[in-house]
């Protein structure tokens, strides 16, 4: 007894230490020490001492973890008796000790909900006896990891079909008691249990009811597909009524959870309607928004007002437009919530993330209104003008309170402004002269004044910032409902508006342009960059009518008579940026990516060639004119990356005139030649400035990559392939021999390499007498090998510095191999006919690499994983005698790795698990037919692969029933791919398959388990024991109907159809 007393107090000890103390060394410890009691034999029983005798939360804690992983535990799982016990103590516990911390109190809530779902079709005698929540909680209240995914669906469609709807009624009964009485809330208890009962209807509301856990940041699109069983709960207006009761009944505390289950109960699937009804449902439903808007008291506070956001945007996403002026009170509630928007907006420093959920419902209202056929007026002619105007006067007015204040510019939040944008850019497109008139008198304005005090002597710098923030909102806004045009039918007046504004906007650049030596604006010449790309979206290329009256207003105004002039002016604004904002990474790299963009159309790519601008960049490219080409040696080297996206505009645009003249392409590479030749000479001294031969590496790595990438045609890649092989290639490699350890350096290099191995285009197709295929095949089988034999010898790396020090290179070698086995330009065979051992070492360092990389890590990383499993794909497909080859671990290291990425949520990446399955089963299929008839002896490698699959059936079985699974019962995105291994895994595997049949129909309800053997029969209907490709087309449907027929018969009748169609 002393020595469970001494250990129980060296548990509270260690507990004390785990969440207490800041100490890193004594934490660890204390986690090491209870590791191993949960894993000890006698957990159990000091779990239940813990929580009878602990003196501290933290060991009661610690108690109920423990007990929720002892009862989750696959293997050697509790006897049901025991479990029946805990769950009894639990409650009984809970019961008896009403002031227990609020964690502890819901560590074993979630113990009893884990084992009531891990046991829910648990018998004992005949009773499920883990179904009886209701009156086990009942009794409680009058007293005052891994199952497989499909079983863990089963049970969630058991619990919602026979006890979610009564917790609801249950929970909504209560709730109806406690707003008849008159409750005490200052009561700590009595509002603690209103507050729980509102959570328990909010998650009745929230279930996951069809199994597709809802994408939490698609939270606007949300629908809650509520089973047509509970259709009674939502004909009947008093559960509607009920919650906007408790609204203005209760406190601002817990108001926000209410209006939680408002917007599920607004989000309701239409299909549980008929028309009628949900007319009906919807007046209730906006008679109770009027409500609110008419007696706003508890709006102020934030929570309230983000949720009731919420439920605003909701009435637009699951209504139609048709639908909600046909409601009695629709004039006033549309003025109401026009008024609570506009005042809203004018109040921006008040919840700034609940604005989005306003905008979107103007947002879909203004892109509702051509499509409408209701005779009932929308009114919104009337009303969104008030709301665009809100918002742009309501940001320029912002400026000057955050400059005087300091507060945080939201201007610095891109993503937040572009969100914004894009919203407005529908709602100021809705009577669009207004916007325009409200934007040219603003703008006008602000210009005025802006030129005022620019040619003021005594002007103070804090009054020109205000106005530079005034013009950066105005630039943002006339770039968005420019680029709005796009969303609706625009007529000739409407492009002459976006006419008046553009010109507006190029005066302004003149202006600011012309100031640039002495002073310029980061978040102006953002704006402007962003104005610039909504212009070319709209404006330029060729599916612009060249009549446009904006082109006339251009032109009458600024002289700018066509699209080429237009275009210039582009250019001149990317020459600009680049020669006086190189130093400012956010603005070089927006400039590039509008001159990319700009070289991608090929109509005016043609037009661009011709400007002398451009063939002055083309003649020019150095440092000496464009700084960012320079090195800095205070930048960082990952700050070059912009130089790819430059190099890659300028090799579309050099391609264009190219053609085979060798001496221009000679011409425009001798920067890079002389760069080549600089390093060169730096790597070939023994003394050299290390960091400098670094930065001039990696500035000329990523100048040829984007080159590599423009020239997807073979002249132009062979000329590029010429001058860089075999001139330059040793430079590479001698730079990945002695920097392998600096990922900045490497992975320019790796990259490069991989772009140039890739076969894009068909590019790389080499004369019929060239050996230089299979040089080039050499020379990365040379980087691969020596790359990673040297990234190996670093050892442990620390888990965060993992992915950038070791993980990123080798996805990127894996990317590389992968290119360049599946170019097509390579003859493989001849490597070991002649005796050369290139494929060899790079095959077995890449087996090397992949063992040194955990299974966890191929999934957690996504560009590893896709770069590894499209690897994979080819080496099964292509040189599947490799793979025989290997020692049993390394099979077994690269089926498990198929076996997890079959369930990875990157399509991709299961898609290529599914191709490389195949292979494997395929080979095997034919390996196994091969020995059961005469044919000559099979090579060893072919027996041994055999050999190991017969030794280990549980990893093809295991896949099958993967599979199986993921047809049956999930939602399976690429059921094609899924088809294709599927018949070889069964072919191969005929009585585990029988068996995971009769399984699988046992599961079933008795009622439905004939249906489900039948749909069996008919998936091998017509199936032949071979894998030639018409059996397996004729399996691949089967499959097909199989899954259709499956899931209708496994479908509970409750459930309606989603229907969308919310564009009216």
């Amino acid at each position: 007894m002393a020595d469970h007393v001494q250990g129980l107090a060296q548990l509270e000890i260690l507990c004390k230490q785990l969440y207490e103390t800041t100490d890193t060394a004594v934490r660890h410890q204390a986690e090491k020490a209870l590791v191993e009691f949960t894993n000890s034999p006698d957990c159990l029983s000091k779990c239940q001492l813990l929580l009878e005798r602990g003196s501290s939360s933290y060991s009661q804690l610690l108690a109920a973890t423990c007990l929720s992983k002892l009862v989750s535990r696959t293997s050697n799982p509790l006897p049901l008796e025991q479990r029946i016990d805990i769950r009894n103590y639990v409650l009984n516990y809970l019961a008896t000790r009403p002031k227990l911390a609020a964690f502890v109190t819901q560590a074993l809530i979630q113990l009893y909900a884990r084992i009531t779902k891990l046991g829910w079709f648990d018998c004992q005698k005949d009773d499920y006896v883990f179904r009886n929540v209701i009156a086990d909680v009942t009794r409680f209240l009058q007293a005052d990891t891994t199952h497989p995914l499909t079983k863990h669906r089963k049970i969630a469609s058991s619990f919602r079909d026979s006890s979610l709807f009564d917790i609801f009624t249950l929970s909504c009964n209560l709730l109806k008691q406690a707003s008849g009485k008159n409750l005490n809330l200052n009561d700590e208890s009595q509002h603690g249990l209103l507050m729980q009962l509102l959570k328990l209807s909010y998650n009745c509301l929230n279930y996951d009811f069809i199994g597709t856990s809802t994408d939490e940041s698609s939270d606007d699109l949300c629908t809650v597909q509520i089973p047509t069983s509970w259709r009674s709960a939502f004909l009947d207006s008093s559960t509607l009524q009920l919650f906007f009761n408790l609204y203005h009944s209760i406190p601002p505390s817990l108001s926000p959870l209410v209006l939680s289950c408002l917007v599920q109960i607004a989000s309701v699937r239409r299909s549980l309607f008929n028309n009628a009804e949900r007319a009906k449902f919807l007046s209730h439903l906006v008679d109770g928004v009027k409500r609110i808007l008419a007696n706003p008291q508890c709006l102020p506070d934030p929570n309230n007002y983000h949720e009731f956001c919420r439920l605003l945007a909701r009435l637009k996403s699951n209504y139609q437009l048709g639908e909600l002026v046909k409601v009695e009170n629709y004039p006033e509630v549309i003025r109401l919530i026009a008024n609570f928007t506009v005042t809203s907006l004018q109040h921006w420093e008040f919840a700034p993330n609940s604005v989005h959920y306003l905008l979107s419902l103007w947002q879909r209202l203004a892109a509702s209104v051509p499509y409408v056929k209701a005779t009932e007026p929308h009114l919104l002619e009337t009303y969104t003008p008030e709301v665009t105007k809100a918002y742009i006067t309501s940001r320029l007015e912002s400026v000057h309170v955050i400059l005087r204040d300091g507060l945080e510019d939201p201007l610095d939040d891109a993503g937040l402004v572009q969100q914004q944008l894009d919203q407005l850019s529908t709602i100021g497109r809705c009577e669009y002269e207004k916007t325009c008139a409200l934007l040219v008198q603003l703008f006008d304005q602000a210009a005025q004044s802006y030129q005022e005090l620019l040619q003021s002597t005594n002007s103070s710098a804090a009054d020109i910032t205000v106005q530079e923030g005034r013009l950066t909102w105005l630039v943002y806004i006339i770039g968005a409902v420019i680029g709005g045009r796009v969303s609706f039918a625009s007529t000739d007046e409407q492009d002459a508006m976006d006419g008046e504004l553009v010109c507006r906007v190029l005066q302004l650049m003149n202006l600011t342009d012309s100031r640039l030596a002495q002073a310029g604006n980061e978040r102006l010449e953002l704006a402007m960059l962003s104005f610039f790309e909504q212009f070319r979206k709209i404006y330029i290329g060729d599916q612009v009518q060249k009549s446009s009256k904006l082109y006339r207003r251009l032109s009458e105004v600024l002289g700018l008579n066509d699209e080429t002039m237009v275009l210039s002016v582009f250019i001149g604004k990317i020459i600009t940026n680049l020669k006086y904002w190189g130093q400012c990474e956010p603005i070089t790299s927006k400039t590039l990516q509008l001159l990319n963009d700009l070289s991608l159309g090929y109509p005016s790519v043609r037009k661009l060639v011709k400007l002398s601008a451009v063939q002055f960049m083309l003649n020019n490219h150095t440092s000496e004119h464009f700084s960012f080409l320079g090195i800095n040696n205070q930048s960082n080297l990952s700050d070059m990356r912009c130089r790819t996206t430059f190099y890659t505009a300028l090799g579309r645009l050099l391609m264009v005139d190219l053609g085979e003249d060798e001496d221009q392409f000679e011409q425009f590479m001798l920067p890079l030649t002389a760069a080549f030749e600089t390093v060169a000479q730096m790597l070939s001294t023994n003394t050299f400035n290390e960091q400098e031969a670094k930065r001039t590496l990696v500035g000329l790595v990523r100048d040829l990559r984007g080159i590599a990438f423009a020239f997807n045609a073979k002249t132009s890649f062979m000329m590029l392939f010429d001058w860089i092989y075999p001139a330059y290639m040793p430079i590479l490699q001698r730079a990945i021999e002695l920097w392998y350890h600096d990922p900045a350096c490497t992975t320019p290099v790796l990259k490069l390499m991989a772009e140039l191995v890739h076969n894009r285009s068909q590019r790389l197709q080499f004369d019929v007498s060239s050996p230089n295929g299979i040089l080039l095949f050499r020379e990365t089988s040379k980087m691969i090998t020596t790359y990673g034999n040297r990234i190996l010898t670093l050892g442990e790396v620390p888990k965060d510095q993992v992915y950038g020090v070791k993980l990123k290179g080798v996805s990127v070698c894996f990317a590389m191999l992968k290119a360049v086995l599946s170019g097509n330009y390579v003859n493989f065979g001849v490597f070991r006919l002649y005796g050369d051992d290139a494929l060899d070492n790079a095959l077995q360092t890449f087996i090397k690499l992949l063992l040194s990389i955990p299974h966890s890590d191929l999934l957690d990383y996504p560009k590893l994983s896709q770069s590894f499993y499209s690897l994979l794909e080819v080496l099964t497909q292509d040189h599947m005698n490799f793979i025989a080859s290997l020692e049993p671990h390394v099979v077994m290291y690269i089926l498990s790795s198929i076996s997890e990425g079959l369930t990875a949520l990157d399509t991709m990446v299961c898609t290529g698990c599914c191709s490389s399955l195949d292979h494997i089963v395929t080979y095997l299929f034919k390996q196994l037919s091969r020995s059961t008839k005469k044919r000559p002896a099979p090579m060893a490698s072919d027996d041994r692969f055999l050999h190991i699959m017969q030794q280990h059936p549980e990893m093809i079985q295991q896949m099958l029933s993967t599979v199986l699974n993921i047809i049956i019962f999930e939602d399976c995105r690429n059921q094609w791919s899924m088809s294709r291994p599927l018949l070889g895994l069964i072919l191969l595997n005929e009585k585990y398959f029988a068996d995971l049949r009769n399984s699988i129909v046992n599961s079933q309800p008795p009622e439905k388990q004939q249906a489900m053997h039948l749909c069996f029969e008919n998936l091998m209907e017509g199936i032949e024991r071979n894998l030639l490709t018409k059996n397996r087309d004729r399996f691949t449907q089967n499959l097909s109907v199989f899954r259709r027929e499956v899931n209708d018969s496994m479908k509970n009748s409750t459930y309606g159809v989603n229907s969308n169609d919310m564009m009216s």
